[in-house]
């Protein structure tokens, strides 16, 4: 799997959802359509620094034991995305932003190129900081299969 960021001209290899993709709430999906970023978290973070409910836990993903470390982890930075398309993606079952859908970076850089996430879009550490440093809130981001 790959992101494209048209805009800067780049592809990223990436991870989806373990699951189809699907914009309904609970479904693990990761959803499709249109989206911005809603919110930008983590700057100046190091990479590998792990976050749980958005708060920067002040370690970096191999101070954290082997359990947690067989779990997907959200690392280094986030963009929180927020989906434009009602019905679709935005509001009711269907809103991103209520899902916690983000772009990541992840403690399994190894797994990126298979659907291996819970709906997110994981990213190598280094890239997502290098993306998360030229996008800004608002910026779209088209999601398909």
């Amino acid at each position: 799997m790959f992101f494209e960021d048209c805009a800067l001209r780049r592809s990223h290899v990436i991870s989806t959802s373990l699951r189809p993709p699907s914009n309904i709430k609970n479904s693990l999906g990761t959803p499709r359509g249109l989206h911005q970023i809603a919110e930008r978290i983590g700057a100046g973070a190091l990479p590998g620094t792990v976050f749980k409910g958005r708060a920067n836990l002040g370690k970096h993903f191999n101070e954290m034991g082997d359990e947690a470390n067989q779990r997907n982890l959200i690392t280094t930075r986030i963009l929180w995305l927020g989906g434009l398309e009602p019905g679709v993606n935005a509001g009711g079952e269907v809103d991103t932003h209520d899902r916690y859908i983000y772009i990541h970076g992840t403690n399994h850089e190894e797994r990126l190129g298979t659907p291996y996430s819970a709906g997110c879009i994981e990213m190598n550490n280094l890239e997502i900081i290098a993306l998360f440093d030229e996008v800004r809130t608002g910026d779209h981001v088209w999601i398909e299969d």
